[in-house]
């Protein structure tokens, strides 16, 4: 996704709202809970903060300062902009929750939410991998924009490229910002179910753009994604989709691994070797239980052993139910969309939308295929994990 920093314009995006785990994006609030408390007075940048045993254990990026020493405010926030590094966020979670960090990243979720970030949740400080910490691209620009125009004194941070610690240069890692004309932050983040995540900000004559990119499939990838989509924004061009979809690459192995362990459709997409001309796709087996009722069938739930594909993983009910409609209009196969409903995710709740009743993983990869073509990301989900099929009498 890509605004218009000042008027709040759309200038892209593509599957915004779907659900992905921040990784370390998520120092991303850590800095606005930590600038915030800065703005009041709570803390200065001279503060100094306990390092606990939980925090120094932090990996793998972390500076490295030992249990029962401190860290300074100042050093923190280079350290969580610079490196990276998980330490910083914990100990500054920690300070500004007087010492729990489950107690300060509920305080995150609760900000979020204040800033309009209502698909987000956080479970940490720091972006480390639990399957219940998510987010949109649609919220991360909210937060960007936010740390941008509630923090001028402190935005300046983000552009750091380098600092002196204790001896020792660290060095930053946001490629993308050191060749890019403009940009001046603000953040990288990774993690095995997450994929390549950035969130940028650049100025250029005056006109500043915030852009997101979500599950790429590395730096490289991520980073020529985001360059491209703000280019076209100053240039005022849409960026073709399937460019991003080809940025969301993920090989079908991979994507049924991220499937199984996070739970949600990743922004990830199947490379799909060419589809010859669309074949009609058998009809989906798996049918929402509310279309059931209105065509007065009777239901029973069944187990299923077919390929499925998913298109999309929601906040709402609504937007997985519109987001199946919608592939299937795409792709042109007949019949129902699917919708499962949350499982383990208690207070942020994740409806994914599917269609389901391939026979064979070929038969699942050519309709991917046909939704690739269009622009649409999906992810091919193998026998046992497409849920229930529903039995007419």
């Amino acid at each position: 996704m890509v605004i218009d920093s000042t008027t709040g314009e759309v200038l892209n995006e593509v599957n915004a709202d779907e659900l992905n785990h921040p990784a370390s994006l998520t120092k991303m609030m850590t800095l606005y809970m930590t600038f915030e408390a800065m703005q009041r007075g709570k803390i200065t940048l001279d503060t100094s903060m306990p390092v606990s045993e939980f925090a120094a254990a932090k990996m793998p990026t972390h500076l490295g300062v030992p249990a029962g020493d401190t860290v300074t405010v100042k050093e923190c926030v280079l350290g969580m902009v610079v490196l990276s590094a998980n330490d910083c966020a914990a100990i500054a979670g920690e300070y500004l929750a007087g010492g729990s960090e489950t107690a300060f990243a509920r305080m995150m979720t609760e900000k979020a939410h204040a800033l309009g970030m209502t698909n987000t949740t956080f479970r940490n400080a720091s972006g480390l991998p639990d399957d219940e910490q998510v987010t949109s691209a649609r919220d991360l620009v909210k937060l960007a924009q936010h740390l941008h125009d509630d923090f001028p004194q402190y935005y300046r941070f983000f552009s750091t490229r380098e600092f002196l610690f204790r001896g020792r240069l660290i060095k930053g890692h946001n490629r993308l910002m050191y060749r890019y004309a403009g940009m001046d932050g603000l953040k990288t983040g990774f993690t095995s179910a997450s994929g390549f995540n950035l969130a940028s900000s650049a100025e250029r004559d005056g006109h500043r753009l915030i852009g997101v990119v979500m599950g790429s499939t590395s730096g490289g990838v991520r980073d020529r994604l985001m360059a491209t989509l703000l280019d076209n924004a100053f240039a005022h061009r849409q960026t073709d989709p399937m460019l991003v979809a080809e940025a969301g690459g993920q090989s079908a192995r991979t994507a049924r691994r991220l499937f199984a362990n996070a739970g949600t459709m990743l922004a990830a997409l199947s490379p799909i070797p060419k589809a010859e001309a669309a074949t009609p796709m058998p009809a989906p087996a798996h049918v929402l239980h509310a279309h059931a009722a209105k065509a007065g069938s009777v239901v029973t739930a069944v187990s299923t052993e077919r390929w499925a594909i998913q298109v999309g993983a929601f906040s709402s009910h609504a937007q997985a139910e519109e987001a199946a409609d919608h592939a299937i209009r795409l792709s042109g196969m007949h019949g129902e969309p699917a919708i499962l409903d949350p499982t383990k995710h208690e207070k942020h709740k994740i409806y994914r939308a599917r269609l389901n009743g391939f026979a064979s993983e070929r038969q699942a990869r050519e309709a991917c295929g046909a939704l690739h073509k269009k622009g649409h990301l999906c992810v091919v989900v193998p026998p046992g994990k497409g849920g229930v099929k529903l039995a007419r009498n």
